[in-house]
């Protein structure tokens, strides 16, 4: 019974977490998070907390499943720093193009709710957006990218990874987002090339 009761709740964050994600947080209500997880307001309250505590849950949930996906993508930057680059755009690219989920991000849409959030939800969607910057900058510099590069870098391409998202709820292709992806790794590529002394950029 312990393993069905975990598996039940697990299967119902992860409808929160779909439903948050679609409306946002300030037009998700108790009831619409009752009707995407089949549970009655009761059994929510008891078993998964109130909206906020919910929606941490959620936040965290999502965070870890992409941070996990985004920190095995970079795993290879020390030795192939471009590949590693492309392969964290593709994990955005494929949770884009994924019919099942909803468009966007949840922790760039969180971030811009600011305004509408409790504190302690406003900062973990900060620490989250932080967290992409950080792992991005450790990534570029086991790339043999110096610490001011490295830096500007990351926070290039972390707002490039958060842009696809707000330009995919707004309709772009999956052409269009893809060129933007290119463009980004191309002025990568010249960096790197340059920082090995290779003009022609890195060809990995």
């Amino acid at each position: 019974m312990a393993g069905r009761k975990q598996f039940d709740i697990a299967t119902a964050l992860d409808a929160a977490m779909i439903q948050f994600w679609r409306a946002g947080y300030a037009d998700t209500s108790v009831d619409d998070l009752s009707r995407a997880t089949g549970l009655n307001r009761s059994s929510i309250y008891s078993s998964l907390g109130d909206k906020d505590t919910l929606f941490l849950r959620c936040l965290e949930r999502y965070s870890t499943r992409y941070g996990d996906k985004y920190d095995a993508a970079l795993s290879c930057a020390a030795d192939r720093p471009l590949a590693a680059a492309r392969a964290f755009f593709d994990i955005t690219l494929e949770r884009i193009a994924d019919p099942g989920l909803p468009d966007g991000c949840l922790v760039a849409q969180t971030v811009m709710a600011t305004p509408a959030l409790s504190a302690s939800v406003a900062a973990r969607a900060r620490e989250a957006i932080g967290l992409q910057h950080t792992r991005l900058r450790a990534a570029l510099k086991a790339g043999r990218l110096r610490d001011e590069a490295a830096d500007s870098f990351a926070a290039h391409l972390a707002a490039v990874n958060q842009s696809l998202a707000v330009m995919s709820r707004a309709g772009a292709s999956p052409e269009q987002l893809r060129a933007v992806v290119d463009v980004t790794l191309d002025a990568l590529a010249r960096t790197l090339g340059a920082s090995d002394g290779d003009p022609s950029g890195a060809s990995d």
